[in-house]
């Protein structure tokens, strides 16, 4: 990996400037201060082998399955310092999110390959003729997901270029453990939204403006699920119109117009620029064992992820998913608390590929 520079505040009249219509990545881009020109290469431009399902993934070094909960692996690493981890405990936790099955519901075929190096590619088709192409490592991790239209125009979604280089981390190393405390020069209500009635406008305005720190190189879609650091690097809304009851993943039927608002915010985005990312963490009180938190804020997320698929019509390939548990608790209370049972959304485009080269093309 090339050497960066520190990360240095984005400039208060950028932050707050009002983003033209259209130009989210061309903001981006100024934030964006990579060492070197990235080359984003086509989701298809390696020969594959075809296999009959999804490969076995490896599990990653020195880890171990603490629990197996649905189709997600909740890990276990003594020592490390992981996003995840219950504080002072010994071993850290932190279950693997797999948007698998949200991507491939309702979808005519999926078919799977083998690539070199140990990589593998799934491609959802949809019924529409659209193709949802992904690329994981042996982990199972995602190194590039793209969308390639029927007329084969490719979107790039998100694209790992480090993800071959040995000089990268371990595993499970927060990515944003080496950075400097990030300096917050916006107010705190602008950069955590939290409002009590749905609010449109000021979803949008938080979700299209840029980051509040320059972004020194792309991360992987992982690095950024694991890294906290990483992800303060963006502003994000907490949704507090959606509550749980408690140890519940379904959305009360009453809450579901709630995320009306936040749905046509979404959709504007990405309406304007097909390529987006969006992160849906989810969150748990603090009643309850650590690993059972997981994967129930993972499946809250989930649960979000999917409503705004189905009842919103935003394309499930734009949002990637994770469940913190009790990690980031927004009632500092160990009592049950609803407003601790909650999710976060995040627009984590800059720092997932570069916006400059990563746009929708022709082969």
């Amino acid at each position: 990996m090339p050497p960066t520079r520190p990360p240095e505040p984005v400039a208060t009249d950028l932050q707050t400037a009002p983003v033209p219509k259209g130009q989210v990545d061309a903001v981006d881009a100024q934030v964006q201060r990579l060492p070197a020109p990235v080359e984003v290469r086509p989701v298809t431009a390696i020969q594959g082998e075809r296999i009959e399902r999804r490969p076995d993934f490896a599990l990653p070094p020195q880890a171990k399955v603490v629990e197996r909960v649905g189709d997600r692996d909740i890990l276990s690493i003594v020592g490390a310092g992981i996003a995840g981890a219950a504080a002072g405990a010994a071993a850290s936790y932190f279950i693997r999110s797999d948007d698998n099955d949200r991507l491939s519901r309702g979808s005519r075929d999926v078919t799977y390959e083998r690539l070199p190096r140990g990589l593998s590619r799934e491609t959802i088709i949809r019924e529409n003729g659209v193709r949802v192409v992904t690329i994981e490592n042996e982990y199972g991790d995602v190194i590039q997901r793209s969308r390639i239209a029927p007329d084969g125009r490719e979107t790039v979604l998100f694209y790992d270029p480090y993800a071959e280089d040995d000089s990268r981390p371990d595993y499970y190393t927060d990515a944003g453990a080496d950075l400097p405390p990030l300096r917050l020069e916006i107010p705190e209500d602008r950069y955590i939204v939290d409002v009590a009635q749905p609010d449109e406008e000021l979803y949008y305005d938080t979700l299209v403006a840029p980051p509040v720190e320059t972004v020194e190189r792309i991360y992987s879609v992982d690095e950024v699920r694991r890294s906290e650091r990483i992800r303060d690097k963006v502003r994000r809304i907490d949704l507090a119109t959606i509550n749980f009851a408690f140890g519940s993943d379904q959305i009360a039927q009453d809450q579901v117009a709630n995320l009306q608002a936040l749905a046509d915010a979404v959709k504007r985005v990405i309406d304007e620029n097909p390529a987006e990312v969006f992160l849906l963490e989810g969150h748990t009180d603090a009643v309850g064992s650590n690993v059972a938190n997981l994967a129930l804020s993972d499946r809250r997320a989930a649960a979000v992820a999917s409503a705004l698929t189905q009842y919103f019509e935003i394309p499930a390939e734009n949002i990637v998913t994770q469940g913190y548990g009790e990690e980031d608790l927004k009632v500092d209370t160990q009592g049950p608390n609803a407003e601790n049972r909650r999710v976060t959304l995040r627009r984590i485009t800059a720092l997932v590929k570069p916006v400059e080269t990563a746009r929708s093309q022709r082969p």
